[in-house]
């Protein structure tokens, strides 16, 4: 029995090696083929469809053409990526400070912690209502709800970091010295990025919920808007555009947020198949 059971945990391993050192370019064509294979899907299921509110994909994809060829469409594009872009580095940069100093300051915290878990738990786009009323349907209103509704994340995963951090980090900074300020962006932060990351990769897609919510209401602006207007004024097929477009950018977005955090955690993710080699 013990001979048998080496020889399969000795296949699983062999199993595992093999399908790690498949080369990059194949990873990346079996991840592209996905959506592929969907939109195959759908363009063979929509194909020949006289449903109002189901067109075929070849429609749909002719009117994007069509919309993509005015300059509209873009400036709705470029308000919406922008204002993403914006509140989720705003949203970034405010939490890994307050994150920051929740973590190291453990009184501060004591007070603060319920507070900001209570907030949390208020779906984000329940607050888009609430600035919206306060103070109106301005694009500086669209960029508050976002970067206030994505703040959490990262916030909480910082301080989570932070109080996980090695405690023979601190002992070595102490030995050596450091400062507070240096130890904090030398040492503290750089150990707890793999989780600020992970919280930011969550911002990003709270964020980008938030956004098509704020286009949507009382907006007339931004892809979310434009969306909402097709569907209101029954233009399908540029409902439909909408949506695909809004997919579209998405799914860019955290593709390039996931290109960024590996290259920020090379190191974590080199450490991380050594020690699985050992």
């Amino acid at each position: 029995m013990a001979f048998t059971s080496s020889i399969q945990v000795r296949t699983r391993v062999a199993r595992k090696q093999r399908r790690s050192s498949l080369p990059r370019w194949a990873l990346i064509s079996v991840e592209a083929a996905v959506p592929v294979l969907l939109l195959a899907a759908w363009w063979v299921a929509s194909a020949g469809s006289t449903n109002t509110f189901f067109p075929p994909l070849q429609r749909i994809l002719a009117r994007l053409g069509q919309l993509a060829a005015t300059p509209v469409f873009w400036t709705n594009v470029g308000l919406s990526a922008g204002n993403l872009l914006l509140s989720f580095v705003l949203a970034c940069v405010i939490g890994v400070f307050l994150g920051a100093a929740l973590g190291l300051i453990r009184p501060l915290s004591w007070l603060v912690e319920p507070t900001i878990h209570f907030f949390r738990a208020i779906p984000p786009v329940a607050l888009v209502p609430i600035f919206v009323s306060l103070i109106g349907f301005g694009n500086e209103t669209r960029i508050l709800s976002i970067t206030i509704a994505s703040v959490f994340p990262v916030l909480i995963s910082t301080m989570d970091g932070i109080r996980g951090s090695e405690p023979t980090l601190e002992m070595v900074s102490r030995v050596y010295r450091i400062g507070g300020v240096d130890r904090l962006f030398s040492i503290t932060l750089p150990a707890a990025s793999p989780r600020i990351l992970s919280g930011m990769q969550v911002s990003l897609i709270t964020a980008f919920v938030v956004m098509i919510a704020s286009e949507m209401l009382g907006s007339s602006n931004g892809l979310g808007a434009m969306t909402l207007l097709a569907q209101q004024s029954f233009a399908i097929d540029d409902m439909w555009a909408g949506v695909l477009t809004l997919g579209v950018l998405g799914y860019a977005t955290t593709a390039l947020f996931v290109l960024f955090r590996r290259r920020v955690l090379r190191w974590y993710i080199a450490s991380q198949q050594q020690e699985k080699k050992s």
